[in-house]
């Protein structure tokens, strides 16, 4: 079920031998059912080391390098398991700057950021705001180098049709991916899981020199309506959402930034991952927000799960899926964050990767 990378293959066979503790959902899986548990990183902002650029110096709570190990350890509890990412990962420290404005991105370059994503099996993206913030043409090269799709729903093109129902998609909408998972006995049975990405529509705004009269942007939830039925009748059997949009605590309107609420209305959405707001769900800082349920994790019953900023967390939603009526159905989940860091204790809890830290080596000593 898992990407079959180079790193994946290593870590594997250093592992050999090692007791593994398999999540409950796993261990208690019964006849027709398989546990699938879905990944999230978000907001990495070029973090993939943990180092503070501004202070010239190394920073234990931050970087993918270490996420990258709480990955390994969490992907090793599951029978079947995804990992997705949540955007803005192309901008936010000199590291991006330099590649940006310094270096640059021919085309065929690779992107340290997405060298790092492919070396850790990623199977889907979705674009953050901070994507649009060198222009268009260096994000389209950026994301060229991805071993995995981006998709992004409601930027349009900027034509004639823009407002029509022929509008044209800016970038791919949504993916169907084709999986395979393993139930309780071991057997395995294919899975359509479908995956789709939103970013805030006021990117129109932060970056208006960079998108005016190139794209356009529409309502998070209203397109969500129009393509989660879409996706259903193509033969999804489990629809993610990977919105770069935040979860406020009241009512929210038309064209909100912060549409996770509104979003968690959508019939057939069965999993919100969620970002942009560098904050941590599920955790007590929401226990007050209507429909929220911090112990489950879920927002008005929805699997919900926001893993901070600058891969300081690594979000977990674990599914019990079971096929007993022919196609696979959630029966069950639970969300949760797991930390880099321990900030009672100030201590790191999750080592570095050496080979996500030897990719982008180069990069690192440059900047």
């Amino acid at each position: 079920f898992q990407p079959l990378t180079r790193r994946s293959f290593l870590s594997g066979t250093a592992a050999a031998g090692a007791v593994i503790l398999l999540h409950p959902f796993s261990a208690r899986a019964q006849a027709n059912q398989a546990h699938l548990r879905i990944m999230e990183t978000t907001d990495i902002h070029v973090n993939v080391l943990p180092y503070d650029y501004y202070g010239d110096k190394p920073n234990d709570t931050m970087g993918l390098s270490r996420t990258a190990t709480l990955i390994d350890a969490v992907r090793k509890e599951a029978t079947n398991a995804m990992l997705v990412d949540n955007g803005d990962f192309l901008q936010g420290n000199p590291m991006g700057d330099f590649v940006a404005y310094e270096r640059g991105m021919k085309e065929g370059d690779l992107h340290p950021v997405v060298k790092a994503m492919n070396l850790l099996g990623y199977d889907a993206s979705t674009l953050g705001n901070h994507e649009f913030n060198y222009g268009l043409p260096f994000l389209r090269r950026s994301i060229a180098g991805a071993n995995f799709p981006y998709v992004n729903a409601n930027v349009y093109v900027d034509d004639k049709d823009k407002d029509s129902a022929s509008a044209k998609h800016a970038f791919t909408p949504y993916v169907l991916l084709d999986r395979m998972v393993k139930d309780a006995q071991g057997k395995s049975y294919p899975i359509k899981v479908g995956v789709i990405g939103f970013v805030p529509p006021q990117i129109m705004q932060w970056d208006k020199a960079n998108l005016e009269g190139r794209v356009v942007t529409r309502d998070i939830a209203e397109v969500a309506k129009k393509y989660v039925p879409e996706m259903r009748a193509k033969g999804a059997q489990l629809v993610i959402a990977i919105p770069h949009s935040g979860f406020e605590k009241g009512e929210v309107g038309a064209l909100a930034e912060n549409a996770v609420s509104r979003l968690a209305d959508v019939p057939g959405i069965d999993a919100i991952l969620f970002g942009h707001s560098h904050a941590e769900f599920p955790s007590k800082a929401f226990a007050t927000f209507p429909r929220a349920d911090v112990e489950r994790g879920t927002i008005n019953g929805v699997a919900a799960v926001m893993p901070g900023r600058w891969g300081d967390h690594l979000g977990v939603v674990d599914f019990t899926l079971d096929n007993g009526s022919g196609s696979w159905k959630v029966v069950g989940s639970q969300s949760s964050i797991r930390p880099i860091f321990d900030r009672v204790a100030k201590k790191s809890i999750a080592e570095a990767d050496p080979l996500v830290e030897k990719t982008v080596g180069e990069e690192h000593a440059q900047t």
